[in-house]
Parts: structure tokens; sequence; C-alpha cells
């Protein structure tokens, strides 16, 4: 008869137990892998790797966290994603991961504000000079790169005022001088826009919004299809200890599956909406890729495959004081920033230099959710009634 295990006292026995649940469960669902410490088979297996299947300690991260980005790169057509705690930490990571002291950045003016306050303060204060540039520069951004420029962001369309910039044409000028390009993809959620056939370096996104989908998480992902790149992006992360929830990255992995039907159903809502306002005579410009308003408008017809949930509109006849009185109104739409959920959302900037100083306090930009797009129309109606 074979000898008995030996059975261990109390407390070993809580922190290893004597039994374990078969492993073998087979789910729908992709299973939440927790935890900091990584165990090894071995010494010689206990060995730093930049392999990102290779786990070594949970800040660089588990089975779900490489699950989703693994989704993600089939996504966007890259080869290689880090997933990092926001957009704005995805927006950071390229710049510390690329940039020196005594380098040069252009970055759109079109750009979401917290990358332009990352660039014009910490980047700023540690050497690296960042520019602003004209969204609508297309080919001619050549007469702005400097020898040490080493980074151009784009962002398309544009955050808040939807200019929809000429990337296959930055970036063609931008690989004659050795110099990367990367994409703000958010909007496009990695489906409507293929940045990589456009020519971009390095996509990122803000997983918050359309991947995620319901408002209740803040995740970025950073992809690449250049291995070097992404050895840099991964160098950097680890030193800068962007570590993620593998939690969030379960949830955004169960949003991914039906970002298809809700970016289908958002982007038709959003339209439908979209020509309702455009009829309205409160509203002097919309600002919605798919109108000829938008600047960019032609270009979105030959590179993008749909439209989303944002827009602006610009009510240049009013005051300040009825844009306000609008938005403090609806009913349907909550007044907040972030966009791509399932909820309507409004904003409004009293401090908005663009299109123009004079236009950007008359803006208002909205977020289509999935409530049924004939009672956020009615919902405007009476605020635009009760604004007037």
């Amino acid at each position: 008869m074979a000898d008995e295990p030996k059975k261990r006292r109390l407390a070993t026995r809580l922190i290893r137990p004597d039994r374990r649940a078969p492993t073998e469960f087979q789910s729908l669902a992709t299973p939440t892998a927790r935890g900091s410490t990584v165990l090894f088979k071995s010494v010689a297996d206990a060995r730093d790797s930049t392999d990102p299947d290779q786990y070594r300690y949970g800040l660089y991260g588990t089975p779900t966290v490489r699950e989703l980005a693994l989704q993600i790169a089939a996504i966007e057509g890259a080869d290689h994603c880090l997933i990092v705690p926001s957009g704005q930490a995805a927006l950071a990571l390229p710049y510390f991961a690329f940039c020196k002291s005594g380098d040069h950045v252009l970055l759109t003016r079109s750009a979401y504000g917290p990358n332009t306050e990352l660039a014009f303060d910490m980047l700023k204060g540690l050497g690296i000079e960042v520019e602003r540039y004209e969204p609508m520069i297309g080919g001619g951004i050549a007469d702005l790169i400097r020898r040490n420029t080493t980074l151009v962001w784009t962002e398309s369309p544009g955050s808040i005022t939807m200019e929809v910039q000429d990337i296959p044409a930055i970036c063609a000028v931008a690989h004659e001088r050795g110099v990367k390009v990367a994409i703000d993809n958010t909007y496009g959620a990695g489906v409507l826009f293929d940045a990589y056939a456009a020519g971009v370096d390095i996509s990122i996104q803000a997983l918050t919004k359309y991947a995620g989908g319901h408002s209740d998480l803040l995740l970025g992902s950073v992809t690449t299809r250049d291995i070097k790149l992404d050895q840099q992006l991964r160098a950097a992360q680890r030193l800068l200890g962007m570590g993620v929830s593998p939690d969030d990255c379960s949830l955004v992995l169960r949003g991914l599956k039906t970002l298809d039907v809700r970016l289908q159903r958002l982007g038709d809502s959003a339209l439908k909406v979209a020509h309702w306002l455009k009829q309205r005579d409160e509203v002097t410009a919309l600002l919605h890729p798919a109108f000829p308003d938008c600047p960019g408008h032609e270009i979105w017809k030959r590179d993008w495959s749909g439209s989303a949930s944002i827009f602006s509109v610009i009510f240049g006849n009013w005051t300040r004081e009825q844009v306000v009185r609008l938005v403090d109104a609806l009913e349907l739409f909550g007044i907040g920033y972030s966009w791509g959920g399932a909820g309507s959302l409004v904003m409004t900037y009293g401090d908005l230099r663009r299109p123009t100083p004079e236009t950007g306090k008359l803006l208002v930009r909205l977020n289509i959710g999935l409530e049924d797009p004939d009672d956020l129309i009615e919902d405007l109606e009476q605020a635009l009634a009760a604004a007037a």
C-alpha cells in the first residue's frame, strides 16, 4: 500500500492546499489570470526574457493581458501590441520610447488636449521640442521636418473639431526623411481606418472608448508591425511601470465580442441625428467626417470604411449663453467627457480656439449612444427650443 501523502499543518495547508480543482475547464469566456509573482519550474527557467509570451512578472502581463493584446493586434492588422493603463498612457509611451533631449516632434493642432499638455509641459522640461502643425497640411509637412525630427503625431479625425488628415501623404514624406509616424486611431477603433495600410509606424487607441464600450474602465493599446519598435516600446513600458489590471482586460475582451455590431449601430444612429441637425437653421456648421462641412471629407471618403458615434455642431449665430442653455436643457445626453459607450453624451468648450476663437465657444460635441435615435432627436428639439 502506497504511503499516504503527509498531512501538513493548517497554516501550510491554507497556503498550499492538499487538493486542487482540476484545470481542464473550457468556457466561452476568457479566464481572468491575476497575479504579481510568476512561478518558474526551475532556476534555469527564472531568467529575463523579452518574449511577451514568456511570463516573468505580473507587471509585464498575464495570459489575460496577452490575450487582449493579441486580439487588438489582429483587429488593427499589427504584429505586436502593448496594453497600457489608459489612452493617455498610450500617447505618452511612444514619446518616452523614441524621443530624447534635443529631439524635435511634430504634433497636429487637432490632437487630444492632454497630448498637447504633455508635449508643452513635461516633455518641454525634458528638452524635447514639440511643434504644432495644421492638421490639413498633408504632404506639406515636409517643410517642417528637421534633421532632429524623430516623430510625427497624427490624429484622425481630430479631437473635437474632427479634421480628417491625409495620413498616407504625411507618412510618405516622413518616411523619406527617416521619421516615424504615430496615430491616435481611437475614433476608428482599429476597424474603420486601416492605419497600417496608410503607412503609420505606431497606432494607439484608448480602449476606454469603443473597445470597452460601457464607460466603466480605463485602458490603452500601442501597436506596431516593427519588432524593433516593439522592443523599444516594451523597454519603456517596463521602466515606467505601466502595468494593467487583468480584470479590466477581461472587460475589454468581453466588449470586443460586440464591437462590430455596436460600431454599426452607433455610426448609423449618429448619421441619423446629424442629418436631422443639418437641416436646422440654428446649426451653421456640422463637423462629421461624412458631411462636406468637415475638413478632409474627401479624404474620409477615400480612406475610411465608415464613421463612428461622435461629431460636433457649431451654432454660429448664437451666444455662448444660448449654447450653455442648450446643453443644460438636454435630458437624454449626459454632460461628460469621453465617448464610445452605451449612453449619449454632450460637451461644450468655453475656451476652445478651434476652428476659430469665435466659433470654438459656440461648438457642441455630441456622442450618440445606443438609445433610440428618434428619442435623441426629440430631446435635441426640445433643448433647441429652450435655448432659443
